[in-house]
């Protein structure tokens, strides 16, 4: 209301007046167009809708799961700049007290059905299935617009020319806000403000949240050495929610100013391509968004009804794409000023009793196991992992939920245990199994599975230590895994057994792990 107010008076200045009329709004474009919008454009942005619906949604849900956005690259608590829950229990931040400390699985939220997909808290590895499928289908269909933008010269109708585009966009601004509209002229050229929000919107905010995205991969700040600086994690995930809150307010923004500035006559321009005025459009309309809000309305109860099939069409949709980022080869190693002040805890440790007396014994009696399809089984006391050769690295740590730490981790290569059993030429897969139970009542041991291919890699650690102090019951103790391209749920903690397969669809319900089977995760998570 005061810019509604502003605007009106600034418009009765003579000089105001004289300057919207220098500048009405519209740029012409220099080169030869035909009016009005193309078949392409048209059902291009139509899916565009679509595709926005569930990335917006799904990623909500993801959001949620670690409802804290920070700029350092460790997730330090108490410096997020942004939080949609309170603040953590200060008597709950210290992991040396694992029966109260407060983990990352905590801290998540819940968001509606109708909001979120699925709605429910820790259920990220269905929404991820949702916003990966739906990122891909958008690249693709972005890729095909910006083919045929550029082939037809439909990219003069929305990238300026001049620097005139300026003023017409003050101008077009005042003429709005004092709601005394400029002529709408959409079917032919698109008015400096309409010109710069498309321009934003297409050359600027969509490439961002595609390179955002990836540089939350653990792969490739692996492979690049982005786990600290200006394009960590931490910083990619803030700039990932500030494209979304842009095209959020820019998909508001259009749609009111589509009702607004002549309802009929601009759905002629996108349902028909057509400078008309005919109610079809207005039918076509309708029903396009009765089918979309079906579609909103179906995703969260078809998810929660049917969580493996969205499982399985998402591994078979964007899997291979995974299993290609999968080829990064780790090598990132930072230094001694980039560990992570905090580092967030998840898991429950084990509570058998056979745990607590291995702990209480120093691991004296803890042996590995190591077996499956290898030439020389093997059985490892916790003394023979201390006797071998001893590797550190410092790397940055990724969880599914979006929080990252850098730690220094000292270990046993596992590729010095493969050189010991000698796998057979059949073995594919590495299992680790946990002396944990998983976090479902009655789900079983806690396990996941790796290629071994990884494993051969110098930087795949069986680590003891965690900055230069022996591994504690919460992070893991007496080992656990590292494995660079990989999520954080895939390193395995409290490990008490290895074992190499062919395959891993006997084992569990045969998904590749623990959270895959429970929690509806990929067994490829290299981003």
């Amino acid at each position: 209301m005061i810019g509604v107010a502003v605007a009106q008076h600034l418009r009765q200045f003579e000089w105001m007046q004289e300057f919207i009329d220098r500048y009405p709004g519209t740029v012409a474009p220099r080169g030869a167009i035909e009016p009005g919008i193309p078949a392409w454009l048209r059902w291009g942005h139509l899916f565009n809708i679509v595709f926005m619906m569930f990335i917006i949604r799904a990623g909500l849900q993801i959001l949620a799961d670690h409802p804290r956005l920070y700029l350092n690259s460790g997730s330090t608590p108490g410096t997020a700049w942004l939080r949609l829950r309170g603040p953590i229990p200060a008597d709950r931040l210290d992991p040396a007290n694992p029966a109260t400390v407060w983990t990352a699985k905590d801290d998540s939220v819940s968001l509606p059905k109708w909001l979120g997909i699925p709605g429910v808290r820790h259920t990220i590895g269905l929404a991820r299935w949702w916003h990966f499928t739906f990122d891909c289908l958008w690249l693709l269909n972005g890729i095909v617009f910006y083919v045929l933008l550029f082939g037809t010269g439909q990219w003069r109708r929305i990238v300026p020319e001049s620097w005139e585009v300026i003023p017409n966009a003050a101008s077009t601004a005042v003429q709005y806000l004092s709601l005394d509209f400029p002529v709408n002229d959409g079917f032919v050229a698109y008015n400096g403000l309409q010109l710069i929000a498309y321009f934003l919107t297409v050359f600027v905010f969509a490439p961002l949240a595609f390179v955002t995205g990836l540089l939350q991969a653990p792969a490739i700040a692996a492979r690049f050495g982005l786990g600290h600086g200006p394009a960590n994690r931490q910083v990619a995930r803030s700039v990932h929610f500030i494209v979304l809150l842009w095209m959020v307010f820019f998909i508001l923004v259009h749609t009111v100013m589509v009702f607004a500035t002549g309802l009929i006559g601009n759905l002629n321009h996108i349902v028909f391509g057509t400078n008309t005025n005919s109610y079809w459009a207005l039918v076509v309309y309708l029903i396009a968004m009765a089918v979309i809000a079906a579609l909103w309305l179906w995703a969260s109860p078809f998810t929660l009804r049917h969580p493996r099939v969205v499982q399985k069409v998402g591994r078979y949709a964007i899997g291979w794409l995974k299993g290609f980022m999968e080829w990064f080869h780790p090598h990132a190693n930072y230094s001694e000023k980039d560990i992570s002040p905090y580092f967030w805890p998840n898991g429950t440790p084990p509570a058998s009793q056979e745990y607590q007396n291995l702990r209480a014994g120093g691991w004296r009696d803890y042996r590995l196991q190591v077996g499956g399809l290898v030439e020389n089984p093997r059985e490892f006391s916790y003394a023979d992992l201390l006797a071998m050769a001893k590797h550190e690295q410092i790397t940055q740590h990724y969880c599914i939920q979006g929080w990252s730490g850098i730690a220094k981790w000292g270990g046993v290569r596992v590729a010095d245990l493969l050189d010991i059993v000698r796998p057979l030429p059949s073995a594919r897969w590495v299992v680790f199994y946990s002396l944990a139970d998983g976090s479902e009542p009655g789900g079983g041991r806690y396990y996941d599975c790796h290629k071994i291919e990884h494993m051969r890699h110098p930087m795949a650690l069986l680590a003891y230590e965690m900055n230069g102090d022996p591994l504690s019951e919460t992070h893991g103790a007496p080992l656990r895994l590292r494995n660079e391209v990989e999520l954080g749920f895939k390193q395995v903690k409290w490990i008490g057994a290895i074992e190499f397969v062919d395959s891993f669809e006997r084992i569990g319900k045969g998904q590749g792990g623990y959270n895959e089977d429970h929690e509806f995760f990929g067994y490829r998570m290299p981003i």
